[in-house]
């Protein structure tokens, strides 16, 4: 009797429990297709600027330095006065010159007569041949000796031109490095130099997989365009495109140099400076694109998560590409109609329900372009969303 009191207790006390509580939710996520987009692949150089032309400023002849006639850092146009050396020496050599000059001349009038009396003879054989022969020969020396004379007035104009330091090209001018009455030699001593700056030369070094693309790519290399940017800049403003490429490689370090060309019309950028440079090495193509947020490291692999029509997460393999304006190319792994998760990417698991909100991957009208920002937004539905709204913004340009 007291079993059956006990168990009646017992079941009476079971019925009086609580029932369980429901399950959770499934954990939401926002989704939305990748966006399709045209875009121009680019590679990252970082190089330096460099004149396309640097000339240094030694006197052809030697002396004191009689005056200068240009400022420190100033620009000086082609042809423009720069030093002047005591040209007084070159003045007297060159005078001196001209008279020898003079004499040769004379000298040579008085063969000629002799020559022209002498042949006159030898036909009325009141001279003999050989000193008709003589004659000739002593015409011949007056003549050389008119030659090097000439030769030497040549030289004695050119040495005293030489006193007049011109600039060689259109350019900017360094610092003198000598004051008037300082002694120079010919050919040895630097006064300045001058470096031309529009246009101007970027330098930069390409690894062997790049040319073989850029070459497998293109018939040539050369002529591709270029965008650089300074290091204080966000922006690549500076448009050039590439004009040589060297003719081998470094074996120690497996690149080629190369260099690109650019305007530089009011010469604000400076040789020596160096900068960061965007190659663009491929014509525009379609490519696919998702919020780097959107991208998970699954050891060795790269996946993103995408749900299906019953709200069921599965992962696919990708490969990303370059980060271009804030968005990721996606080069294989997805395709359009994937309903990738895009946000709340830590509460979706292979295999399990999740609620799903609908977002959207947008970029401006003009499209993910050079100079151009992309930005992630959302429908009206996903921006209720606090996880869905901490997707938006625009991010800045940046790369692998």
């Amino acid at each position: 009797m007291r079993l059956i009191l006990s168990g009646i207790a017992l079941l009476a006390l079971a019925a009086c429990k609580p029932s369980a509580p429901p399950p959770p939710p499934p954990p939401g996520v926002v989704v939305a297709p990748p966006l399709s987009q045209s875009v121009t692949d680019w590679d990252d150089y970082t190089g330096r600027f460099e004149a396309v032309d640097n000339v240094e400023i030694r006197p052809r002849v030697s002396g004191a330095i009689e005056s200068i006639h240009f400022k420190d850092g100033e620009k000086v146009d082609k042809g423009q006065l720069l030093f002047v050396i005591d040209p007084r020496p070159y003045a007297a050599q060159l005078a001196r010159a001209q008279a020898d000059l003079a004499g040769a001349r004379a000298v040579l009038a008085n063969a000629d007569a002799e020559l022209h009396r002498g042949e006159s003879l030898v036909t009325q054989k009141l001279i003999s041949q050989s000193q008709a022969e003589l004659l000739a020969a002593q015409q011949q020396q007056a003549a050389a000796a008119l030659a090097a004379a000439e030769a030497a007035v040549t030289t004695a104009e050119l040495n005293l031109s030489y006193t007049r330091v011109t600039a060689p090209i259109s350019g900017r001018a360094s610092w003198r490095r000598l004051a008037p009455g300082n002694l120079v030699v010919a050919d040895n001593t630097l006064l300045t130099t001058v470096v031309s700056e529009n246009p101007i030369r970027f330098v930069f070094d390409a690894p062997e997989a790049a040319l073989l693309r850029y070459r497998r790519q293109s018939d040539s290399a050369r002529a591709m365009p270029v965008d650089i940017r300074l290091q204080d800049e966000t922006d690549y403003r500076w448009k050039g495109k590439v004009e040589f490429i060297d003719n081998a490689f470094d074996r120690s370090s497996g690149t080629i140099s190369a260099r690109a060309v650019l305007d530089n019309p009011d010469g604000f950028l400076t040789p020596g400076m160096f900068g960061q440079m965007r190659l663009y090495a491929s014509a525009p193509f379609d490519a696919l694109l998702l919020p780097d947020e959107a991208i998970v490291t699954d050891q060795t692999r790269q996946v993103v998560y995408v749900v299906d029509d019953a709200g069921i997460v599965s992962q696919k393999i990708v490969r990303p590409g370059r980060l271009i304006n804030g968005l990721r190319v996606i080069r294989e792994g997805v395709s359009p109609q994937d309903r990738v998760v895009i946000s709340g990417v830590q509460r979706a698991r292979p295999g399990r329900a999740v609620s799903v909100t609908q977002g959207v991957v947008t970029a401006f009208p003009s499209g993910v372009s050079r100079g151009e920002t992309s930005t992630l937004t959302l429908s009206p539905s996903a921006a209720a969303s606090p996880t869905a709204q901490a997707q938006g913004g625009t991010k800045p340009d940046s790369t692998d």
